[in-house]
């Protein structure tokens, strides 16, 4: 029996950001439940299936899209923990956000700096 475009996308939201996704989904059970149906059906069920990029590949792409719209923060936040789930390392993504500093600007890319320290985790002491 093939799955259905919730079952593919509930699958791929747990590889890709474990439990953050989820909690995600079920703050919206209130308010909105229609809103996480679009968001795990399409976004997870329908693009992040298909194939030709890697889970790594189409998280940096998600964060340097968020990071150029502006306001998406929170949004910010959780793709930010998703790159990490997914094995990009905290060096990479602030390269990533460097990396449009040319395109558009430096308060966006303070702003997702910003985001990334409040989920990075604590630096390690230098010995």
């Amino acid at each position: 029996m093939e799955k259905t475009r919730f079952e593919t996308g509930m699958e791929n939201l747990r590889r890709i950001d474990g439990r953050g996704g989820e909690a995600v989904i079920q703050s919206l059970e209130q308010i909105s439940p229609d809103l996480g149906t679009y968001i795990v059906e399409f976004a997870f069920g329908e693009i992040y299936a298909r194939e030709g990029l890697s889970l790594q590949e189409r998280e940096m792409i998600t964060l340097a899209s968020l990071l150029t719209a502006g306001g998406c923060e929170a949004q910010l936040e959780v793709h930010i923990a998703a790159a990490l789930h997914v094995g990009i390392t905290p060096e990479k993504i602030v390269e990533t956000f460097l990396q449009c500093i040319p395109y558009t600007g430096f308060p966006k890319v303070l702003n997702a700096v910003s985001a990334a320290e409040k989920i990075f985790p604590p630096a390690q002491p230098q010995i």
